[in-house]
């Protein structure tokens, strides 16, 4: 059961940032799985529920879920063998994340924070959502006020088209979901102290079950393109 991130979680990511050397992530192996890895997988492990309620399909296995602690380095110039941070994703199971729908959560020393986006830029999938947006406008703004993302403090981030035409059809509301390349909506510069208790998990449960309808929405578009 998840009570919590603790300092020493903190304290080992902080190091491990300073020492960042792959016989010194050895030599404290045990100390990362204790600190580090055991509460990821008890965070994902007590959301599971909650994700296969909005997806049957959703991979809830921990260490499915969680991310690599060592960084691909290939493509970088860090070459810099560790991350100072960890991340989890919940999406369907066997779909590969690049452009992939995922609820995600990350933590580290200096982040915090939550949503439900797409990886990447997907331009079939946004394209998709902005045909049914210029089907369906009045349908698509009434799901998203319902969402009430401002009350939750969830914002919609990411990139986005800045020529793209707008039909005369889209709600001014509508614009910035239309002209998205790769969108986020998620929780920003929570309170910190969330994470060293329960509340943090309380906190993610509520914001995931809030856009559902938004999972549901673009699962469907997904799943269209895939037919």
């Amino acid at each position: 059961m998840f009570t919590g991130f603790t300092d020493e979680t903190i304290q080992f990511l902080l190091d491990l940032k300073f020492h960042n050397e792959t016989a010194y992530f050895h030599e404290h192996h045990d100390r990362y799985v204790e600190t580090v890895q055991t509460p990821f997988y008890e965070l994902i492990t007590d959301l599971a529920d909650d994700m296969r309620k909005i997806d049957p399909l959703m991979e809830i296995r921990p260490y499915k879920c969680l991310s690599r602690i060592h960084r691909d380095t290939r493509f970088s110039r860090d070459k810099s063998p560790y991350r100072d941070h960890h991340w989890f994703l919940f999406r369907r199971a066997a779909e590969p994340r690049d452009k992939s729908l995922m609820y995600y959560f990350e933590f580290g020393p200096d982040r915090l924070g939550w949503g439900l986006g797409i990886w990447g830029e997907n331009r079939e999938l946004m394209d998709q959502f902005r045909k049914h947006m210029r089907a369906n406008p009045a349908g698509t703004l009434a799901l998203i006020d319902d969402l009430e993302l401002a009350r939750h403090k969830l914002i919609l981030n990411g990139s986005f088209f800045k020529r793209m035409e707008i039909p005369a059809e889209i709600p001014a509301r509508l614009k910035p979901w239309y002209t998205g390349r790769e969108i986020y909506v998620g929780k920003y510069n929570p309170d910190w102290q969330w994470a060293f208790s329960d509340r943090v998990l309380k906190e993610v449960r509520k914001d995931f079950r809030t856009l559902a309808p938004l999972y549901q929405l673009l699962r469907g578009y997904v799943d269209e393109l895939q037919q």
